[in-house]
């Protein structure tokens, strides 16, 4: 048995995966800006589309922190309800 603990998985998308996409979109940002255009995953994107990247990267981003969550909270939300009564 490894030591390492499993990575939860949503929709198939495990914690290092989304972390590698959103590195790549956030090197994509960077040469758009600098270079006006760059290649990922065969399609070009120009200035133009800096929109597009910048949604893309929050979705990523979105995506890091869900499966961050997941890992620390074993994918539960947890929410308590205290009624206060004066004794």
């Amino acid at each position: 048995m490894s030591n390492k603990k499993k990575r939860k998985k949503v929709y198939g998308i495990t914690l290092d995966i989304a972390q590698h996409h959103l590195e790549e979109w956030l090197q994509a940002e960077l040469a758009v800006t600098t270079h006006q255009s760059y290649q990922i995953s065969g399609k070009n994107l120009t200035r133009a589309d800096l929109s597009s990247i910048r949604s893309t990267i929050q979705y990523w981003s979105d995506k890091v922190e869900e499966l961050k969550a997941q890992e620390t909270s074993g994918g539960r939300n947890r929410m308590y309800r205290a009624v206060p009564r004066d004794f």
